[in-house]
């Protein structure tokens, strides 16, 4: 997902709210209407640096999709703190918006409560085929085997961005490329006011985002083959300690970042008070904040040893965005025609160039604006070394009670107290007894 924030809602209400979602239902069937075929409703997420920005890219384009089609399209950038909320809250009241962006992590627990419209052979036929998009892009759509609940928008993945100046002035040759690496730089980065690596400790997608790829390299997935938490697992409480230590052990990340949430650590970047972060395409939002490209630079995000790559040596989770339709939507043909027009060619290399992410469709990817050194890393990243975040209806309890484990060991650490393995495990235990029993 793209400038992650925390889906701050409990795992009980999400089990309760996808349960009720799933019993009711649309009003309009599993194929909409076409009550109202001249105005659509989009609620998009939060891509550049602040609400302002994301309107000034998009309503261009939806200006154009309304000159093109005589369809207007009614606006929303929805904050990601309140995004996973209220599109649950649409799912069992029906009265969300016709079309909408959703972090595609999140699409096998919306797929499950039933209100999205299944991308079927027919319904992609109708945007131009499922063959236009990237593989890595499509497995982070839903359940595998089970038709898509949304279509991919933008494709990101996480590299390491770091402070030319900075590293400099520190008599740094290189970008880590190592964890062990990470430390012994951060730790030279860390002084006079300045600190080596930020963190969004609050942030609890963002928490997750980092655990899951470090346990990969610590050969744990949080999930079992049959889609059982597991969180408690050596490999599992070792990714979470590991994290948590840069700031508790390592200490080349601010105490007060424990509180961070919303971008807070792009900003120290693009102000030089850190000197690395591990993030989505930030390219853009280090331009918006007043930086200039040769500022900075992009390196792959960190492994154990060696080379990224797969198995163990993953470096970052198949990141992105995903566009879905509700499947109760007034007006299905243009909902499904505002879809084809922003998964178009054209508008794939607008869009991503604007975001600098990735487009998720083959043909725009080949634009030679996508051919940049810092879009290259995250591509090569996409290809060979990135894991999609389990595909399943939990998912999104995942992010709340583990990332929220995640944010507490924060706070215990940027407080001065000790984060041990035992304590690690205990947050994980509690999180895995929130999750709902199969």
């Amino acid at each position: 997902m793209r400038r992650i924030r925390a889906a701050a809602v409990g795992a009980v209400t999400l089990s309760l709210v996808l349960t009720a979602a799933a019993c009711g239902g649309g009003s309009s069937g599993s194929q909409g209407s076409n009550e109202q075929p001249r105005t659509l409703t989009y609620w998009a997420t939060n891509q550049g640096a602040n609400l302002e920005v994301d309107k000034k890219v998009l309503q261009p384009e939806l200006d154009k999709f309304e000159k093109e089609t005589g369809i207007e399209v009614k606006l929303e950038v929805v904050p990601w703190g309140d995004l996973l909320n209220r599109i649950l809250t649409a799912t069992t009241s029906g009265q969300g918006p016709d079309v909408l962006n959703i972090g595609n992590t999140w699409s096998a627990s919306l797929q499950s409560s039933g209100a999205l419209l299944p991308w079927n052979a027919k319904n992609f036929e109708a945007i131009g085929g499922r063959d236009r998009f990237v593989d890595s892009a499509l497995g982070s759509t839903g359940v595998q085997g089970q038709d898509p609940a949304a279509v991919p928008l933008y494709s990101m993945a996480y590299a390491l961005y770091y402070n030319k100046k900075m590293f400099a002035d520190a008599g740094i040759q290189k970008p880590p490329a190592t964890w062990a690496e990470v430390a012994e730089t951060g730790k030279k980065l860390s002084e006079n006011g300045t600190w080596g690596l930020g963190a969004e400790g609050s942030n609890l997608s963002n928490n997750i985002h980092q655990v899951f790829v470090l346990g990969k390299q610590h050969n744990a997935d949080f999930f079992t083959s049959d889609g059982k938490a597991d969180f408690t697992s050596d490999g599992a409480v070792a990714a979470v300690k590991q994290y948590v230590d840069l700031m508790a052990k390592d200490k080349i990340i601010a105490p007060g970042n424990a509180e961070y949430a919303q971008n807070q650590s792009l900003s120290d970047f693009a102000k030089d008070k850190t000197a690395m972060v591990l993030w989505q395409t930030a390219s853009a939002t280090f331009k918006a904040q007043g930086m200039n490209e040769d500022e900075w630079g992009v390196a792959p995000a960190p492994v154990q040893s060696g080379r990224p790559g797969p198995g163990a040596a993953v470096n970052s989770m198949v990141a992105g965005i995903n566009m879905a339709v509700f499947k109760n939507t007034k007006n299905i043909d243009g909902a499904k025609k505002f879809v084809k027009f922003m998964t178009s060619d054209e508008e794939q290399v607008i869009l991503n160039k604007a975001y600098g992410s990735i487009p998720p469709v083959k043909a725009a990817q080949q634009d030679p604006a996508f051919n940049t050194p810092a879009l290259a890393v995250l591509r090569e990243t996409l290809a060979t070394s990135a894991a999609a975040l389990p595909q399943v209806p939990e998912e999104s309890q995942f992010e709340t009670v583990v990332g929220t484990a995640v944010k507490e060991l924060f706070a215990e650490a940027a407080a001065g107290r000790p984060v041990t393995t035992e304590s690690v495990r205990a947050k994980l235990e509690k999180a895995q007894q929130q999750m709902p029993k199969k």
